[in-house]
C-alpha cells in the first residue's frame, strides 16, 4: 500500500455522547487495523530501549456527521464504484448487542434499510475518500 495515495478517514454521529463517540472511534480503529495490517508501522523504541508498539503511518481524521449524513454515504460506498475501499460501518444495532452472537442473530434479521449508523471508517484512494468526505467537517 502506497501510503501517499491512500487515506483513512471516520465520519461520526457528531450528535451522539462523547462516550459513544469514543467508543465508537475505537471499534472501527480497531477492524481497519484487523482488516488492513499494512497501514500499521513496525514498532519503536525511545532511547531508554523500551519498545512502543507500531501505530498507524497516517492520520486518521475523525468527521462529524449525522445519522442521515452517514447512511446515504453508506448506501453510496455499497455501490460497485467504491468496492476498492475498505468500509466498516458501526450501526445502532451492533451498539445494543451485549455479545458477538447476538449481534449475528440481529443482523440476519435486520434489513439494510432499517439499520441507523452511528459511525463509519473508510480507508483507501485518498481522490475517492475526499470526492465522499471532503464537505465534512472535523469532529471536535
Amino acid at each position: 500500500m502506497n501510503v501517499q495515495n491512500e487515506k483513512c478517514v471516520m465520519i461520526i454521529d457528531e450528535n451522539l455522547p462523547v462516550g459513544i463517540i469514543a467508543n465508537t472511534a475505537a471499534i472501527l480503529g480497531i477492524t481497519l487495523g484487523m482488516k488492513i495490517p499494512d497501514v500499521v508501522g513496525e514498532d519503536v523504541a525511545d532511547m531508554n530501549g523500551n519498545v512502543h508498539m507500531g501505530i498507524i503511518k497516517f492520520p486518521v481524521p475523525i468527521l462529524k456527521g449525522n445519522n442521515e449524513q452517514i447512511k446515504a454515504l453508506r448506501a453510496k460506498l455499497f455501490s460497485a464504484e467504491y468496492n476498492d475501499l475498505t468500509v466498516v460501518d458501526f450501526s445502532d444495532l451492533a451498539q445494543s448487542c451485549k455479545t458477538y452472537d447476538e449481534f449475528i442473530d440481529k443482523m440476519a434479521a435486520c434489513s439494510e434499510n432499517a439499520l441507523s449508523y452511528i459511525g463509519i471508517a473508510i480507508c483507501g484512494n485518498k481522490k475517492k475518500i475526499n470526492k465522499l468526505t471532503g464537505n465534512l467537517p472535523l469532529l471536535r
